[in-house]
């Protein structure tokens, strides 16, 4: 098959979706595989480093998507993409079309087939390509809320650990899945109060026990309320499998945070569980509402490009040899990932 890596063109987007190694490996499969020039630049992956593993590296845009059928990138398609995608093309990339309705309409034109890294899942409900971005995203959601905490960055200069004749700030998660779990980690190792919220009792209990300073709840109205007004820190990571992110914190509750303190929803890819988040980019990333700071970047491990491209690249290898191979039907957990077929959408929480 000939697989083509094009170059991410979100703002300031520096992953790339297969790494020289994992190209080498396709290409010793008999595949034929394409990047666009500088595509892994950023992730600390020259062209030539691509060429030595067999790879052929094309100048632009345009000459990579013609020379590929199958399509391997990082996020989803926008408008400079979207204009070189065709009809024969299968595109494997991340995709949360569950809140974008209009991106689904624009596939749909195209006609092409579509299989998401996020709802590619496994018999026991884990989604083996969601899962390493969404730990990093988790930790990246403690250092970034950490640093807005900062006074000079509009902050309410809290520091999350506090000293021993200090209070400690107060961090609070929603949601205890891989990015809650992780910014749980993050947070408790940093001496933080940590407070998190699931409606899964087994997983809530497992953070409790692992950490003195974290306090673990079943989601009620009222302590909610109350945890969300204390809290210097909200971290939004809820997540309902290619579904869009239910609202958790209403604009009642931001409205009762004080002054300075911080809000980052990681589910802002799948809609945002935070009432008044709003997605940005990197570029502009922080939106202040009711005295409050709201990070939703929309591609969070874009930050860290070297180790999200590497994790990235070794989960999702063996589905693009699966998908090359012609196994996309046959491979159960693959054909969860299907979102669109020919134009149609298959993906039954899209329907």
């Amino acid at each position: 098959m000939r697989i083509g890596i094009p170059k991410e063109i979100k703002p300031l987007e520096g992953r790339v979706s297969l790494t020289p190694f994992a190209c080498s490996k396709l290409v010793n499969t008999g595949h034929e595989v394409f990047i666009q020039s500088d595509a892994g630049s950023l992730s600390g992956f020259t062209d030539d480093a691509y060429v030595n593993s067999g790879v052929k590296v094309l100048d632009t845009a345009k000459a990579l998507y013609q020379s590929a059928d199958l399509i391997v990138k990082v996020k989803e398609p926008i408008a400079g993409d979207l204009t070189l995608l065709q009809e024969h093309h299968t595109l494997f990339s991340y995709l949360h079309l569950a809140p974008a309705p209009e991106l689904v309409k624009q596939l749909q034109q195209i006609g092409l087939t579509a299989v998401a890294f996020e709802t590619v899942q496994l018999d026991d409900g884990s989604l083996p390509l969601l899962e390493p971005m969404s730990v990093i995203a988790g930790r990246l959601a403690v250092q970034i809320g950490t640093h807005l905490l900062h006074a000079p960055m509009g902050g309410k200069g809290v520091l999350l650990g506090g000293l021993a004749t200090t209070e400690r700030g107060n961090v609070v998660v929603l949601g205890a899945g891989n990015s809650g779990a992780q910014a749980v980690d993050v947070a408790a190792s940093l001496g933080a109060n940590v407070t998190v919220f699931d409606l899964d009792v087994r997983k809530l209990s497992r953070l409790q026990a692992q950490y003195a300073n974290v306090t673990a709840f079943t989601p009620t109205d009222q302590q909610l309320s109350e945890s969300v007004a204390n809290a210097d820190l909200l971290i939004g990571a809820v997540l309902v499998a290619g579904l869009k992110a239910p609202t958790v914190v209403t604009e009642d509750m931001v409205k009762t945070m004080q002054k300075g303190s911080v809000i980052v929803d990681i589910a802002i890819d799948q809609g945002g569980c935070i009432e008044t988040a709003e997605a940005t980019d990197y570029t502009n990333p922080v939106i202040i509402k009711h005295g409050v700071q709201h990070f939703a970047v929309t591609n969070m491990p874009g930050a860290v490009p070297v180790t999200s491209s590497q994790a990235l690249s070794a989960s999702i290898l063996p589905y693009v040899e699966k998908i090359a191979a012609g196994k996309l039907h046959s491979d159960l957990a693959l054909a969860k990932g299907l979102n669109l077929q020919k134009g149609e959408v298959i993906l039954p929480a899209l329907l």
